[in-house]
């Protein structure tokens, strides 16, 4: 029987209709499968850290942040459901290197999302290379003048203000003692280096224009490895405050040579070395801690929420006790809470999102509420700490403070 052309024509049509419903089913059936795998694949992570070379002590550090926080994200479900798998790789301490690192991440690897190393000095190069390929670029221990002078919107850093401001929060306390309190004169001792050195010159500035005399002013090499001629210099001065711009061995050789000289200066304050709870009293004796300053953004015995559970799956992990826990692994640590937060309240993590919403708001973490400046600047304050009964603690700002600041300082002890 043979249909007419209309009945002909219908029919086509039903089967044109039903093949372009196929087709368009199995498209939507590929696009929602292809969306269901991409939100079920792992969130991939990239970072370079020094876990050789001269940095490799503080890489070691914010490696275990880092991992610890992974740990503890996909034990709750991952982020918006997928698994974050971190892939780490060695800079060797090396500005090239680092540079190579993160642009193998990104472009061979193929990362969701990059994170920071340890130092300023590999940060500058390596957020030039986030930068370059829209990457946020959230990093823990590169805080330095030069790192925001790169005007970089995509940096955050994961502290509570820019590292050369460590010392504000000393000159801070000095200088809200009553006159007649106060240090007459001060010292000034510090590492040619681009954290403790500014650190240093930003107290002196602030004192001179108080009226605190500057009796010594004395920049070293980093390869000075014996203090006793510079500490004789200050000793000779008798100040009664010194200030070392340190790190962390050259902070351990101006202690050793002060109590080798019995020269022992009535405030005391190491910008870096002493702010370590396990290392400081390791190298200068327990008992020779007492009433040294220091600032700090994380310490054991910080009262920031989220210290407690931090310690307990730190040592869960890796052992040992809330003292030996490095404040860089809580750096690290902060700046994978931060991926959180982001998820959590915007229910998207890429990179734009990121960059975006951390621009606005207030953030809680280990290092306290953080908020940044258009580059990356944290715009909080350090804490000032102080070595009181064989601990670090917290002594000003007075109305967080765990003890009353302690001066004079007590006399080395040999």
């Amino acid at each position: 029987m043979k249909l007419s052309t209309s009945k002909l024509l219908q029919r086509r049509s039903t089967v044109a209709a039903a093949v372009a419903l196929t087709l368009v089913s199995a498209s939507l059936i590929s696009t929602l499968g292809n969306a269901a795998s991409a939100a079920t694949k792992p969130l991939t992570i990239g970072v370079s850290l020094s876990l050789t070379g001269d940095f490799a002590d503080s890489g070691t550090a914010a490696q275990k942040g880092y991992k610890l926080w992974v740990s503890d994200v996909n034990k709750k479900g991952g982020i918006l459901g997928r698994q974050v798998s971190l892939k780490i790789v060695n800079d060797a301490s090396s500005p090239d290197q680092v540079v190579s690192n993160y642009t193998n991440l990104i472009t061979q690897t193929k990362v969701d999302i990059v994170m920071g190393p340890f130092s300023s000095l590999l940060t500058i190069p390596a957020s030039r290379v986030a930068r370059r390929y829209g990457y946020s670029f959230i990093e823990p221990a590169g805080g330095g003048p030069k790192v925001f002078a790169e005007k970089n919107p995509n940096l955050f850093f994961v502290q509570p203000a820019a590292t050369t401001k460590g010392g504000d929060v000393f000159a801070d306390y000095i200088l809200s003692l009553p006159a007649a309190s106060r240090p007459k004169t001060a010292a000034y001792v510090k590492l040619d280096d681009p954290f403790a050195a500014p650190l240093a010159d930003n107290i002196k500035a602030r004192f001179e224009a108080a009226g605190i005399k500057t009796v010594y002013n004395q920049t070293y090499p980093s390869e000075t490895a014996d203090m006793t001629p510079v500490i004789s210099g200050v000793a000779a001065k008798k100040p009664d405050v010194l200030v070392g711009g340190t790190q962390t061995a050259d902070a351990f050789a101006q202690v050793k040579a002060m109590i080798q000289l019995k020269f022992n200066p009535k405030w005391l304050f190491l910008s870096n070395g002493a702010s370590s709870p396990l290392e400081f009293p390791k190298a200068i004796g327990l008992k020779n801690t007492e009433g040294v300053f220091t600032s700090s953004d994380w310490y054991p015995k910080s009262t920031a929420p989220g210290t407690a559970a931090f310690i307990k799956s730190y040592v869960a992990m890796y052992g040992g006790t809330a003292e030996l826990i490095d404040s860089t692994s809580a750096e690290a640590y902060s700046a994978g809470t931060l991926l959180e937060l982001v998820a959590k309240k915007t229910g998207k993590i890429d990179n734009a999102t990121i960059i975006k919403t951390l621009h606005t708001g207030s953030w809680p973490t280990l290092e306290g509420n953080l908020s940044w400046n258009a580059f990356g600047e944290p715009q909080g304050s350090y804490l000032l700490t102080q070595w009181i009964g064989g601990s670090l603690k917290t002594v000003y700002p007075a109305k967080i403070a765990q003890h009353a600041p302690m001066a004079p300082k007590p006399a080395w002890v040999g």
